[in-house]
């Protein structure tokens, strides 16, 4: 059993989320019991996303009309800054599906709330080029995580999967990540901080990485690439939802892996919805690279980010598989 190297709590601003949930589930069948249905009959489906990026693939999949053609109505809203709180709006039934990253589902997974991964969205690889990472300015004297200790490093929020990766780089290069200070700052001033100085590094993701990259920052290390099959976007559901509306949930997730597979093949579908969601510049869009987006779920590598993210404290406990999928996911032990 891995011990506990630090106070779980020390160290995270991230609200914890509480929500007690009783009510038993339903057995699994292949009929839906409780989907809500549109005027024309189709299921109506809510889904959170997050408010940074790696979203595209919903968007894709309602414009290129997957959703449609599979019998479904599908609103898209914006969901919670700290994704691991969307878990309360999808078990009190405001939203059927939500975004989070590995650690925001395994957080609410170790408090043993009923929730389960219905899809991967987004997953680390070295098939192409890093597109998040660890970004100082050129002059910083960091050159490796491990120089990271006794240094402030901001993220767009504390104990998640980004926390996590950073620990962990830190751990693997020989570093002490119980002497790294993280803060969390905004999205979108993470570049300005750096470059600023006001911390000494920061963690980027997707397009506001390039963008880091593209104002003059430098990237140390391959990011998540680094943790080959790391899980860097899912989206969940409750178990009793997944239980009582299984068709809808597999026409669902079905339609999510048509986007994915049109989202790999097309950069510029991509680019044209980060242009319209996100903050950024045509430019900086342009010039960066795409995600590389995923359904399957690779459980060793799981099963490795559980393990150190309980020694490090985000999570308190460890939980089983069988707390974490939905029987339809896609999964393999295989990374690449």
């Amino acid at each position: 059993m891995p011990k506990s190297r630090r106070n779980p709590w020390r160290r995270l601003s991230v609200a914890v989320v509480t929500l007690a949930v009783a009510a038993p589930v339903a057995a699994c069948g292949s009929g839906d019991s409780t989907a809500a249905t549109s005027s024309d009959g189709k299921a109506k489906i809510t889904v959170l996303r997050s408010n940074g990026s790696l979203f595209e693939p919903l968007f894709i999949a309602q414009q290129q009309g997957y959703f449609k053609d599979a019998g479904l109505d599908v609103t898209i809203k914006a969901g919670a800054q700290d994704t691991s709180q969307n878990a309360p709006s999808v078990l009190n039934g405001e939203a059927q599906f939500a975004m989070t990253d590995s650690s925001g589902f395994l957080k609410g997974a170790a408090k043993k709330m009923p929730i389960r991964i219905a899809t991967g969205l987004v997953t680390a690889t070295n098939k192409t080029e890093p597109t998040d990472g660890l970004l100082v300015k050129k002059s910083s004297s960091i050159d490796s995580f491990a120089d990271l200790e006794g240094k402030t490093v901001g993220l767009s929020a504390l104990g998640g999967t980004i926390q996590f990766i950073v620990e962990y780089l830190v751990e693997k290069d020989g570093g002490d990540p119980e002497k790294v200070k993280f803060v969390s700052l905004p999205t979108t001033s993470l570049t300005d901080a750096a470059s600023s100085g006001k911390t000494d590094a920061v963690y980027s993701f997707g397009a506001f990485y390039a963008a880091g990259k593209q104002a003059g920052l430098r990237s140390i290390g391959n990011g998540m690439n680094d943790l080959p099959g790391i899980t860097q976007g899912v989206l969940f559901a409750g178990q009793e939802y997944l239980s009582k509306n299984a068709a809808t949930a597999k026409k669902f997730t079905g339609a999510i892996a048509k986007a994915i597979t049109y989202a790999n093949a097309h950069p510029e579908a991509v680019k044209a919805i980060d242009k319209e969601y996100t903050q950024l510049s045509d430019d900086f869009i342009d010039n960066s690279e795409i995600a590389y987006y995923d359904k399957s779920i690779n459980t060793k590598v799981m099963r490795t980010v559980i393990t150190k993210m309980n020694e490090y404290g985000i999570l308190t406990s460890a939980p089983k598989d069988d707390a974490l999928y939905w029987d339809g996911v896609s999964t393999v032990t295989s990374t690449s």
